[in-house]
């Protein structure tokens, strides 16, 4: 399990974007992967996850944060309306909020509730059609939305096109947090991190590097 070495590498990209050491919280993706090498990931000292499928971390988090104090689960997977309730009870931070009906349906929840996580924008910077996430143009009016609304939005999240240069895509979502006085950057994952850390990511997601290869559960 090489946690320690990505940790390393996430100090050194800090270090090298003149950011004080801590800035950047890294999220070990254990979507999918057996409980056997998320618990030995856990028994390193990570606590902060993120899972793509309400079900899955339902299957799987409640006990972990039994066992393991501190533990913290981040949402990084497209969300169903239908399934918000259950992902606002399980989740620490969603990244995924993309539409004004989904930012509507967990005000109403939050309400209800007396709680809410914190939220990311998702933007579909390449404004790829089979991607989640809004497009870049309506970004700010579904910030402007979602503050409205009362929700946390604490930054913006994307998922750069496979196969491009990240580096534009990155520099983009940053620019829009700055425009709409956002703080968090959900941004870079296992091939391209460091280079999110260079452009301010707050928030890296990091999966295949910390856990080897994923394996679908049987």
């Amino acid at each position: 399990m090489p946690l320690p070495d990505i940790i390393a590498r996430v100090r050194q990209a800090e270090a090298a974007a003149g950011r004080p050491a801590g800035d950047v919280t890294l999220i070990a993706v254990s979507k999918v992967q057996p409980n056997a090498r998320v618990e030995a990931v856990l028994n390193e000292g990570q606590r902060v996850f993120g899972e793509n499928r309400v079900q899955e971390a339902a299957g799987k988090w409640p006990d972990f944060a039994a066992r393991f104090a501190g533990v913290s689960v981040h949402l990084i997977g497209p969300l169903q309306t239908n399934k918000a309730r259950q992902a606002m009870d399980l989740f620490g931070a969603i990244h995924t909020l993309d539409r004004l009906r989904l930012a509507e349906t967990f005000a109403r929840l939050a309400q209800e509730m007396g709680k809410c996580p914190d939220m990311f924008v998702q933007v579909n910077t390449g404004s790829e059609p089979q991607k989640a996430g809004c497009f870049p143009d309506e970004v700010d009016s579904l910030v402007n939305a979602a503050r409205a609304l009362d929700l946390p939005v604490v930054g913006l999240m994307c998922i750069p096109p496979a196969d491009f240069d990240p580096a534009p895509h990155f520099a983009m979502l940053a620019g829009m947090a700055a425009r709409n006085g956002l703080a968090g950057l959900s941004m870079g994952m296992s091939g391209d991190f460091e280079t999110a850390i260079a452009h301010g990511a707050t928030h890296v997601r990091v999966g295949s590097a910390i856990f080897g290869d994923r394996t679908a559960a049987h």
